[in-house]
């Protein structure tokens, strides 16, 4: 594991090729964040530039009827500069763009961001944009272990994937069935292990596993994988 002077004292790095990040909460729980690299930050940030030049340009074509080229200053302010910092702070961390490309912003220690951490890394997206372009925060991107522009590391924050929440398998169409006799947890894990991976397995291979599983439980071969099905729904009380 890695150590950087960038790093709380409760959070470590793997190795650069293992891009997790792991954090320590309070509760002695390791928490798992997965930073987001250059080219899917781009993206989103070039989403998110996009849909600011659609809003102000609606609303200068609105304000062109009205003679209103204050207001439209005013706006223009406002958008460019506090688009990202709501989004981030009211929506979880989440602008539309990072929203699209699956993509959040929080804190070192995975907590949400808070409005001086989202004002300072916008604020100080003028350095990462020197000389030119984006590089300077394009270069601190590629040389840093979590991919962090200037922004970042000054405000302490972080850009991640968001995790997607675990979906179980769909069991095979059967009815629920009681096992013959009382399993013990292992036993029950390998039924359910086989009812989730039918759709992966070719047929041969689902009646040579259900046979095997079939054995120990008096099952006859013919009707061992609707049998063994039949378990699993009964394990999780699926009707």
């Amino acid at each position: 594991m890695l150590e950087t002077t960038a790093t709380p004292r409760n959070a470590s790095l793997h190795p650069p090729l293992d891009t997790r990040y792991q954090v320590e909460t309070p509760e002695g729980i390791d928490l798992p964040l997965r930073p987001a690299g250059l080219l899917v930050r781009t993206l989103a940030f070039s989403l998110d530039l996009g849909i600011r030049g659609l809003v102000l340009g609606l609303l200068f074509i609105i304000l062109g009827f009205f003679d209103e080229v204050g207001l439209g200053s005013i706006l223009l302010f406002l958008i460019s500069w506090w688009y990202m910092v709501l989004f981030e702070v009211l929506n979880q961390g989440r602008s539309p763009g990072k929203q699209l490309m699956g993509l959040r912003v929080v804190q070192d220690d995975g907590t949400p961001i808070g409005w001086s951490a989202s004002l300072t890394r916008n604020l100080l997206r003028f350095a990462d944009m020197l000389p030119f372009g984006y590089f300077l925060g394009a270069i601190s991107c590629l040389q840093h272990p979590t991919f962090k522009r200037l922004g970042d590391l000054a405000a302490g924050t972080l850009v991640i994937y968001r995790e997607q929440p675990v979906k179980r398998p769909e069991l095979p169409p059967t009815a629920p069935r009681t096992a013959p006799f009382a399993l013990s947890l292992n036993e029950q894990r390998a039924i359910l292990g086989f009812a989730e991976r039918q759709g992966q397995l070719s047929a041969e291979r689902t009646r040579e596993l259900a046979g095997i599983l079939a054995q120990p439980l008096h099952v006859p071969s013919a009707q061992a994988t609707t049998e063994l099905n039949g378990i699993a729904r009964g394990f999780l009380g699926t009707p």
